[in-house]
């Protein structure tokens, strides 16, 4: 069991089954990642910790939802663990997942199959994506917060909620992007990181 793994368990709550299905996706990054670098080499030593926990968390912030978009998906943080943990949870929730490059697409549809896990991996840029009409709509780490709206603009369903993780900057890039953007936004404090939150943004509109 990958380092971690153990101690994690516990904080993670969830049923034995979908730890199963955790389990076998972090194996596969750690088998995948030394060709595609899906995940950095520091950060893979307590992935449980700063990719798995860190995403459930932001899965766990959601409200109902018909259709979760993930973008700029990557290794699957937050929305292949939160596809994941939906099988059980969530099972109507319908998932897409954007990443543009064709590896890391490729290891989602493979973690996918692996895991039973029901998505759509759109392998194609964000702005080129026809509108999603997400009810909830998730991406980590893919650019500050002022692009994002841009983004939620286009892909939030109306009535919708994006869940963004955000680092210790994250109140210059919430005034900055009120400069140019109309929104509600609570942050909540990240379990993983004291000075990080997740910000749960609605009614996203032009300034």
């Amino acid at each position: 069991m990958s380092t971690g793994a153990g101690a994690t368990a516990e904080a993670l709550s969830v049923s034995r089954e979908t730890f199963g299905r955790l389990k076998i996706y972090v194996d596969l990054l750690e088998r995948w990642n030394p060709k595609i670098n899906l995940v950095s080499r520091n950060s893979i030593k307590d992935i449980w910790t700063r990719h798995i926990l860190d995403s459930v968390q932001v899965f766990r912030c959601a409200e109902s939802a018909s259709h979760w978009s993930d973008l700029g998906s990557g290794g699957g943080f937050p929305g292949m663990v939160c596809a994941i943990m939906a099988i059980e949870a969530a099972p109507d929730t319908q998932f897409t997942l954007v990443e543009s490059d064709q590896r890391k697409s490729a290891f989602l549809r493979n973690v996918a199959r692996e895991c039973g896990v029901k998505c759509t991996v759109t392998s194609r840029r964000i702005e080129a994506v026809e509108p999603l009409h997400a009810d909830v709509l998730t991406a980590r780490a893919l650019a500050d917060l002022k692009t994002l709206m841009s983004f939620c603009d286009r892909h939030l369903a109306p009535g919708g909620m994006a869940l963004l993780p955000k680092g210790a900057t994250w109140k210059k890039e919430l005034a900055d992007a009120r400069k140019e953007w109309k929104f509600e936004a609570e942050p909540i404090t990240s379990l993983t990181e004291p000075q990080a939150v997740i910000l749960k943004i609605k009614g996203v509109t032009r300034g």
